[in-house]
């Protein structure tokens, strides 16, 4: 298990974007799944929405695309040493299905499907109480 101060070792998100509590478990190139515990303190929660906190789908996908790139500094150690850059550069098929609210906790779970010329594409899902909540393809670059 990786918790908040080896993730923030590995990549440079930093509050208020940093989008991710823990590594629950990992397999080298191939999966990671992560926790965020969402709070009503939450910056973005004052004005998404106010008398309503929905937290926005575009942070949940973020999260995912972070969630990768603990995956791939946890995968290879040379990379860290190298500097290499990580983007994260496209999004395909992403739905948001239940709204993610605060006291929920969400489960992120990355799987890589493909892998060309620096280009990563994992299928990202995440989930609150068992519940699909929102679900994407993401591609990263190195």
């Amino acid at each position: 298990m990786v918790d908040i101060k080896e993730i923030m070792e590995l990549i440079p998100h930093r509050y208020p974007f940093l989008l991710l509590d823990r590594v629950l478990e990992f397999e080298e190139n191939k999966k990671i799944v992560t926790i965020k515990n969402v709070t009503i303190n939450e910056p973005f929660f004052q004005g998404h929405f106010p008398g309503e906190p929905i937290m926005p789908g575009v942070l949940i996908v973020e999260a995912m695309a972070q969630s990768w790139g603990v995956l791939h500094f946890l995968s290879s150690s040379d990379s860290k040493a190298n500097n290499t850059d990580v983007r994260f550069i496209g999004i395909d098929k992403c739905r948001f299905r239940k709204p993610v609210v605060p006291g929920d906790q969400l489960r992120f779970e990355l799987e890589a499907i493909a892998f060309k010329r620096s280009i990563w594409k994992f299928k990202g899902s995440a989930f609150v109480d068992g519940k699909l909540a929102a679900e994407a393809e993401l591609l990263c670059a190195m």
